[in-house]
């Protein structure tokens, strides 16, 4: 098969699911087998799911769409996004679009630094603990380096460790050790959690205090993705809506989230529409990104918005987002569910650098999608035409009566189950 990869493919969200498979296929090159992965009713089957987490009774699935038209340095990319919400994957597309012409994402990432902690108790002497510790550090980081051989002959293991002093405390004072370890393209929390643990009994020999904690922090502020776009100024335009008013528009709506925590928190939450979506159908740990997100969010001592927004010089519309990002293609569920081996075919990326890089641009562009929405019809126009389908399915509408049941329950501006209910009786009757 001739594979033209792109991630435009008009018309799509018309096409039925056999049409939407062949196109798939066409841009993406995946095979058969791989398209199977992300379309059966359970691909992960209750062999596979059982020794995966205790007490397994069933699979649990969730739509799986693509969002389109994204370029990532300079890179076509088809994303699958795993979610219930409805207008999620839309925004996210048309967003994606609207960048395209200004060459669509570009995004970095730092080392893939994940941090251990170890919390230091029980001393009589905090600086001599402390000087004891530095004095030993590079017998201690070449000790947690025998860990995984495999990891430091790929270019990971321990880099460095940090002493960190908690003068106030509910218990008083004491120290905080971190361990920073580069994990490459695995997530990395069995790595560093086994690591912290195998260096704890020669930090309480060398200080004569106790080892409490010894775990990861999802806190991964050095392991960070960034996102930037451009969206040139006669992208925006559109009904009744100048473009110079949509982009203050989108400007002041990002003011309001980065000056109100009240705000910032269901700003960010659209953020993570699109990061968690991405991450689930990767098989990658979303409570562990969404604790980091939040935790970065307020990391100077309050909560404010991740992304930026501003004005160009050439009038443009810019975006930017920073925030941390552990992801992993190695390892973990990512290498046991056979849907998450399929996604990453999908998207063509081969390390946790180029999957983090593709997450964050999706961030990015979700809450683009989110502002410009508020700044101009109201975030409720576009969201409930497409919830009204899930309403009208939930009222008993089947075939051609879900659409039809939709639109009048968007033109009667009453998408409630019970009018939904009523409509149908009404019709059958």
């Amino acid at each position: 098969m001739t594979v033209n990869r792109t991630s435009r493919i008009p018309g799509f969200y018309k096409l039925d699911m056999a049409a939407r498979h062949a196109a798939l296929r066409r841009a993406t090159g995946l095979s058969a087998q791989d398209l199977a992965a992300l379309t059966t009713d359970s691909a992960l089957d209750l062999a596979a799911a059982d020794p995966m987490i205790e007490n397994v009774v069933g699979t649990h699935n969730l739509p799986l769409g693509v969002a389109l038209n994204f370029i990532v340095n300079g890179r076509e990319v088809i994303v699958p996004m795993a979610i219930e919400e409805p207008s999620v994957v839309a925004g996210a597309s048309f967003m994606a679009k609207l960048a395209r012409p200004a060459g669509g994402f570009t995004a970095t990432t730092t080392a893939p630094e994940m941090i251990g902690q170890l919390q230091l108790l029980d001393f009589t002497d905090l600086d001599a603990a402390t000087v004891a510790i530095e004095a030993a550090a590079p017998e201690l980081l070449q000790d947690a380096a025998q860990i995984d051989p495999v990891l430091q002959k790929l270019g990971g293991g321990p880099r460095e460790l940090v002493i960190r002093r908690i003068e106030e405390s509910p218990i008083g004072p004491f120290l905080v050790l971190h361990l920073i370890y580069d994990v490459r393209d695995a997530m990395g929390a069995n790595a560093v959690n086994t690591a912290c643990e195998r260096i704890a009994p020669q930090i309480q020999a060398l200080t004569g205090g106790r080892v409490h904690l010894r775990i990861l922090s999802n806190l991964a502020d050095r392991r960070l993705a960034t996102a930037r776009c451009t969206i040139q100024l006669e992208q925006l335009a559109f009904g009744e809506f100048p473009a110079e008013k949509v982009r203050d528009g989108i400007v002041e709506a990002w003011a309001f989230a980065a000056a109100d925590p009240y705000r910032a928190a269901t700003h960010n939450k659209g953020i993570m529409n699109g990061v968690d979506s991405v991450v689930i159908a990767t098989g990658n740990d979303w409570r562990a990104v969404e604790a980091g997100a939040h935790a970065y969010a307020a990391r100077e001592g309050h909560y404010t918005s991740l992304s930026t927004w501003g004005v160009d010089d050439s009038g443009n519309l810019v975006g930017e987002l920073t925030m941390p990002m552990a992801v992993g293609t190695v390892g973990g569920a990512t290498r046991v569910h056979p849907t998450a081996q399929a996604a990453l075919k999908l998207m063509g990326v081969d390390t946790a650098a180029e999957l983090a890089e593709i997450i964050v641009s999706v961030g990015l562009a979700q809450n683009l999608a989110a502002l410009r929405a508020l700044a101009t019809e109201g975030i409720q126009r576009g969201h409930m035409s497409l919830h009204a389908r899930q309403v009208a399915i939930a009222a008993g509408a089947s075939g051609d009566q879900v659409e039809a049941l939709a639109q009048r329950l968007v033109q009667d501006q009453a998408v409630r189950v019970d009018r939904a209910e009523e409509l149908l009786k009404e019709w059958n009757a």
